[in-house]
């Protein structure tokens, strides 16, 4: 298993697949890891000489920010949001869905599990 940034990668994988197991690195920046490595698609990780995983290593040190970096990076903006009082940061604070999906029926992931309210069918009833 190659190790780069930290993570180790799946050996039996593309260069290209492999490099998305990197937090903060997607399916198209790895793609234009790839490209600037110069590095055949079909290769997998496995196959991956050293010289060519030492220039991957290079452009993600170089270009990228990842990993710990990036998570850090993501926790201040959203800590950002909440302090200014944005909608969005409301929305972060309370554990709710932030990009406007309905919240009537399923967010149960952000919601969690439903908490029953208790005189809440008899209230209907009476209509």
């Amino acid at each position: 298993m190659p190790r780069i940034a930290g993570v180790d990668l799946p050996a039996n994988k593309r260069v290209e697949i492999a490099l998305t197991y990197i937090y903060g690195i997607g399916r198209s920046t790895a793609k234009k890891i790839r490209e600037q490595a110069q590095i055949d698609p079909l290769t997998k990780m496995r196959d991956l000489t050293e010289d060519e995983a030492a220039r991957v290593r290079e452009i993600i040190d170089r270009d990228y920010t990842i990993e710990g970096d990036k998570r850090r990076e993501v926790a201040s903006n959203i800590q950002r949001l909440i302090e200014i009082g944005t909608y969005r940061g409301m929305r972060h604070r309370r554990g709710l869905p932030v990009r406007g999906q309905r919240t009537r029926t399923n967010a149960r992931t952000r919601k969690g599990k439903r908490k029953t309210v208790a005189g809440k069918k008899r209230a209907t009833a009476k209509k």
